[in-house]
């Protein structure tokens, strides 16, 4: 998939398919990259949260720009909706898990991000990582947090996904998670403020890099 969004997204940047221009069909693209179709329709999925293609039921995938949007979208909701609410939400969040989480909740927290570990399908991933953030919410004791992230738990879960295929980004959540699930065990409220807070920025930043290479929307301090 990888492959082939980067060769599409590569001709459309160098005008080989311009604006306006539809691109070759599902079936077409897979035979051209001897891939399935599935893996055809994620690429393509790839490059419409770019912003470089918008999909037109029953008509194909035309192009609408020769780079990427600065702001993607992931299903209903933009990459900065997802980060300004996640900022204001998850992090707090995990703050009140520190101090109100139960046995319970940590044995799940810990179940899941050894799951996380083992796990190589991509799309089980996501699944495992979306389940994760909802836990830390409930275990916050708050039901309001439980239910502001699954509203945005599609969104969230497009966008894991879309960075775990371009920014290679699931080893580090793994480290990252983990980071967050001890901080949480240790009752430090400061300490998952600030696991979650790192979380969340080197996922912006992967997301900018993808967007436009070479730049970042944070300097963290492990890079």
């Amino acid at each position: 998939m990888e492959a082939v969004l980067a060769h599409l997204r590569g001709a459309i940047e160098r005008g080989e398919y311009p604006v306006g221009h539809k691109l070759p069909s599902e079936s077409a693209l897979g035979k051209e990259f001897e891939v399935s179709r599935s893996v055809v329709r994620e690429a393509l999925r790839g490059l419409q949260a770019l912003g470089l293609t918008v999909s037109k039921t029953g008509k194909g995938t035309f192009v609408t720009a020769t780079g990427p949007v600065e702001n993607p979208t992931f299903g209903t909701y933009s990459a900065r909706d997802l980060f300004e609410v996640r900022r204001h939400v998850e992090i707090p969040v995990a703050g009140y898990a520190a101090v109100r989480r139960s046995t319970d909740d940590l044995d799940l927290l810990g179940h899941l991000v050894e799951r996380m570990d083992l796990e190589t399908d991509n799309t089980a991933w996501v699944a495992l990582d979306s389940l994760f953030h909802i836990t830390i919410a409930q275990a916050s004791g708050n039901p309001v947090f439980g239910k502001v992230i699954e509203e945005i738990r599609d969104a969230l879960a497009r966008q894991s996904s879309f960075l775990n295929q371009l920014g290679d980004r699931r080893t580090r959540s793994n480290t990252e998670h983990r980071e967050i699930v001890t901080a949480i065990a240790s009752g430090s409220e400061a300490d998952a403020i600030a696991a979650m807070t790192s979380h969340l920025e080197h996922v912006e930043n992967a997301l900018t890099t993808i967007v436009r290479p070479g730049h970042t929307t944070h300097q963290n301090k492990d890079g």
